[in-house]
């Protein structure tokens, strides 16, 4: 900024003031916002199951009896009287279960904002002053 006065002229009986002043502004503005992010995770799980179950039987039951008598040459007496028993059982279950899950997840993300101005100015004014009967006039710029 520049300021250029012309001062007083000495006190004489006309009066001559003038004032000039110009000048520049400039401005910018940067601005950058930037944000960067990120996550992941996994899971699993699995199970097995299993059930067993065993049931056996058996039974045998056995009877005999043998009677032999002789008397003589004559006489012959035999008899026999047998008794057989079986019992067989048997039960099996199985059971069998598999079951599972599997997951995975990941994500990103990216931001950025970003903020730019420029601006200039420019200024100039000018003021003239002479005493007497001219009076007030601006300064051509």
């Amino acid at each position: 900024m520049s300021d250029i006065d012309a001062g007083y002229d000495g006190g004489h009986g006309d009066v001559d003031y003038g004032h000039y002043e110009a000048g520049q502004e400039h401005g910018a503005l940067d601005q950058l916002h930037q944000a960067h992010g990120s996550e992941a995770d996994y899971n699993n799980q699995y199970g097995v199951y299993e059930n067993d179950h065993h049931a056996d039987t058996s039974t045998d039951y056995n009877h005999g009896t043998h009677v032999a008598f002789d008397q003589g040459p004559s006489v012959h007496y035999e008899a026999d009287e047998y008794t057989n028993y079986s019992h067989d059982a048997s039960v099996d279950d199985h059971v069998f279960a598999a079951e599972g899950s599997e997951n995975a997840h990941q994500a990103e993300f990216g931001e950025m904002d970003a903020l730019q101005a420029r601006f200039d100015s420019a200024f100039m004014n000018g003021t003239e002053f002479h005493g007497g009967s001219a009076g007030l006039g601006i300064a051509s710029s």
